[in-house]
């Protein structure tokens, strides 16, 4: 995707791209804007070289730079993309617990920054289900064998749920759940679900652009007779949340400043952003999200594989290592073999690794 022809064409076509700074767009401006460090660039075409022949890098070796570039260096930080309201009933009113937290869980030499704790709190939307899937450890709506669901908030307190609040079209508005004294920052009993959030009371509203990839395909335009490869433009490449809020720590934000969101992913601050207006934009996710998808797409068919060059060669190694930590990570999660998204990662692993001349 780095011909010209192309992205002059991304450009000048209605409805797709904000110009050639657009943080989905693969240019040096774009990548800026979005917020990858020249650090991660420079890690990704030491891992693919230079090749005057056409060749195809899989985006997750890009994705994968910056995660490692970012990793040791960028704050941590609460964000709430989808608020969810909770009331802690039973919290003394007016009192405000002020937790004290790594800025990096690995680098003690970063500081500690202050995390205000409340009596009204956001926590994501997702973070509860109604119906909630297999190995789901967080809240679900109290039933007769199970009448206070637990759930621990990162750093905080392990709270239970005890009502459900919805509005009149049954949509759920909020959370009342009452929380335990004894377990403050670790504490007391163990939970399997540990969840991200931010004091109401405390929050910044904020602007959030979740970038992804601008294709749904790694080759656009192959699988068309027409060769059109707008076909494959991917139509959630953007989505803009206007009502997330950010914890206190982000007041100071400016452009440049890059913060990893626990459970989310890496954010940049945006040049769009203003005082009194924090625009921030998704770098990249946590781990590869792509993996589970390519796993559902049916199988390419190749009739021959074909040799090749020796800087070809060293492009698909990179790839295949790459691919190795990425399914090392997985694992390391928690993930089992059997999961869709270590069998995709694994899968998509052998595909490079076949690709390479036996040694």
């Amino acid at each position: 995707m780095l011909s010209k022809r192309r992205l002059i064409q991304l450009v000048e076509t209605p409805g797709i791209v904000n110009g050639w700074d657009d943080p989905r767009m693969p240019t040096i401006s774009g990548l800026r804007r979005r917020g990858v460090p020249p650090a991660a660039i420079k890690l990704f075409v030491e891992r693919t070289g230079v090749s005057k022949a056409d060749n195809n890098i899989d985006y997750t070796v890009l994705e994968e730079c910056v995660r490692e570039s970012l990793d040791p260096l960028v704050p941590r930080a609460m964000a709430v993309l989808d608020p969810l309201k909770v009331t802690i009933t039973n919290w003394p009113e007016g009192e405000v617990d002020q937790l004290e937290v790594p800025v990096h869980p690995k680098r003690p030499e970063m500081g500690t920054r202050m995390l205000p704790f409340g009596g009204t709190l956001y926590i994501e939307r997702d973070d509860y289900s109604e119906e909630p899937p297999p190995k789901y450890f967080r809240l679900r709506p109290p039933t007769d064998e199970a009448p206070a669901p637990q759930v621990r908030l990162r750093f905080g307190y392990v709270i239970s749920l005890h009502e459900v609040v919805r509005d009149a079209d049954g949509r759920v508005t909020e959370l009342k759940c009452t929380y335990d004294p004894e377990t403050r920052a670790g504490a007391g009993a163990k939970v399997k679900g540990i969840i991200h959030w931010v004091s109401a009371a405390h929050a910044l509203p904020a602007r959030v652009r979740l970038y992804d990839r601008l294709f749904v395909t790694p080759s656009p335009g192959a699988g068309h007779a027409d060769g059109d490869f707008l076909k494959d433009l991917n139509p959630d490449s953007l989505q803009e949340l206007a009502g997330a809020v950010v914890e206190p720590s982000l007041a100071s934000a400016a452009l440049g400043d890059t913060y990893q969101f626990e459970r989310t992913g890496y954010f940049a601050v945006d040049p769009d952003a203003s005082e009194g207006d924090l625009v921030l934009n998704r770098v990249v996710t946590l781990r590869d999200t792509w993996a589970a998808k390519a796993a559902a797409l049916p199988p390419v068919e190749v009739a021959e594989v074909v040799a090749l060059l020796p800087e070809e060669v060293a492009a698909v190694e990179a790839q295949a290592d790459a691919q190795a930590k990425e399914v090392r990570r997985l694992k390391d999660e928690g993930l089992g073999n059997k999961s869709p998204e270590v069998a995709a990662a694994v899968a998509e692993l052998l595909r490079l690794k076949a690709l390479l001349p036996e040694s």
